[in-house]
């Protein structure tokens, strides 16, 4: 996907049955071998990129190689998963942008099983801005409503209206209809009040 984005990407990985398979599959530089050894991620490219991405089954080899991206090439923005959801404050608090594998997958989890019109998106600016798609449902309380009206809390917005395929930059004047996903972003303290908000059954 980062390719097909148009991103230059290399990857760095030890085995080499799995590095050759990468080679065959993937439009991307393929580096053999230990992504916490300096000398790796220099022949990797790290002295220039934007972003490294560790990404392995082990929490303390991706917060060495994170720690020696950031300490010894400068990398702007070193980003790591964490499979232990204990472990994510610690790497936050050394710098390191930390993706929970855990908690996103339970997240998803219960999305999927008990909230049909409501779908969080990865959170941005470290956490501090909530992203959701919320799925107006026909006995919506908003619906046939001017985005003006609503009352939307102050540090939230309605950024994207989706309707029936096309995507709409929505005003003050803006109605909203049954059916309608609605980006929401908000900070986090606004985020409840207005997914209720938008959530709030007709009588």
């Amino acid at each position: 996907r980062f390719v097909a984005s148009g991103h230059a990407v290399t990857v760095i990985v030890r085995s080499p049955s799995e590095s050759a398979r990468l080679a065959r599959h993937v439009k991307a530089t393929v580096v053999r071998g230990d992504g916490t050894d300096a000398e790796i991620l220099e022949e990797a490219g790290a002295r220039a990129c934007d972003v490294v991405l560790a990404a392995t089954p082990s929490d303390a080899d991706n917060l060495v190689a994170c720690h020696t991206a950031r300490a010894k090439f400068a990398v702007p923005r070193i980003v790591a998963l964490v499979n232990d959801p204990d472990n994510r404050e610690v790497f936050r608090a050394l710098g390191v942008e930390a993706i929970s594998t855990a908690l996103t997958i339970a997240s998803l989890i219960e999305q999927q099983a008990s909230l049909d019109h409501l779908t969080e998106l990865i959170p941005a600016a470290g956490g501090q801005v909530q992203l959701t798609d919320v799925r107006l449902p026909k006995d919506s309380s908003v619906v046939g409503r001017k985005l003006a009206e609503l009352g939307i809390p102050r540090d939230a917005l309605i950024a994207v209206v989706m309707r029936d395929g096309r995507v709409l930059v929505p005003r003050g004047d803006t109605v909203l209809e049954e059916g309608d996903h609605v980006l929401l972003v908000s900070l986090a303290d606004a985020r409840t009040a207005a997914i209720t908000l938008l959530q709030s059954r007709t009588r």
